[in-house]
C-alpha cells in the first residue's frame, strides 16, 4: 500500500453552497462531501480510496466486474463503504454511511458487484442514511473502529443509530 494512499483523509465540507445565493440551490446534493472507504473483509483492514468514486480504486482496477456471485468463486470479500460527513450545532459528524458489497479474484481479473446498488448506497448515503445492518461483525467492528480513530470529534457527534449499527458487541 503506497504512503500516498494511507494519509489521504475525508472529503471535509467545503463552504455551504447556499451561503449568499437567498436559497438558491438549497438542498442540491454535492459530493465533495462524500468519501469511499473500502475494508478488506478478509484482513480487517479499511482505507480510503477516492478512486472508488469512479470505480477506480485500487481493489477495482483492471477488475471485469459480474453481477452473479456464483461466476466468482474464489473472490475475495470486500466492502465499499460511502461515507458523508456534514455539519450540525455540535459540530462535524459522520451523517451517511452506507455499506456494499463486492468480491474480487485478481487471479482471473473477475470480480462480483451490482452497479446500481453501489450507486444507489451512494446516493442513500448523501441523504443522510446509515445502511450498515447487513455487514458482517468483524467488518462493522473494522469500520468503527477506522472512523473513530480517523476523527474521534466526527464519531462522538455521529448518531446513536450509527454507533449503535456498528458495535456489534
Amino acid at each position: 500500500m503506497d504512503e500516498n494512499k494511507k494519509k489521504m483523509g475525508f472529503n471535509i465540507i467545503k463552504n455551504d453552497p447556499t451561503d449568499g445565493h437567498k436559497g438558491f440551490g438549497k438542498g442540491a446534493l454535492s459530493l465533495d462531501n462524500v468519501s469511499p472507504v473500502i475494508i478488506d473483509v478478509e484482513a480487517g483492514e479499511a482505507e480510503i480510496d477516492i478512486g472508488a468514486m469512479h470505480a477506480r480504486s485500487a481493489v477495482e482496477k483492471g477488475i471485469k466486474f459480474l453481477t452473479n456471485e456464483e461466476d466468482v468463486p474464489n473472490g475475495k470479500p470486500y466492502w465499499l463503504v460511502w461515507v458523508t460527513i456534514d455539519r450540525k450545532v455540535e459540530g462535524p459528524y459522520y451523517a451517511g454511511v452506507t455499506a456494499c458489497y463486492m468480491t474480487v479474484d485478481r487471479e482471473i481479473r473477475r470480480g462480483y458487484k451490482l452497479l446500481p446498488e453501489h450507486v444507489n448506497r451512494m446516493d442513500k448515503s448523501m441523504k443522510r442514511q446509515i445502511i450498515v445492518e447487513h455487514m458482517d461483525d468483524k467488518s462493522k467492528r473494522v469500520l468503527a473502529e477506522f472512523l473513530r480513530s480517523h476523527n474521534v470529534e466526527l464519531w462522538e457527534n455521529s448518531s446513536e443509530e450509527l454507533k449503535q449499527g456498528l458495535l456489534t458487541e
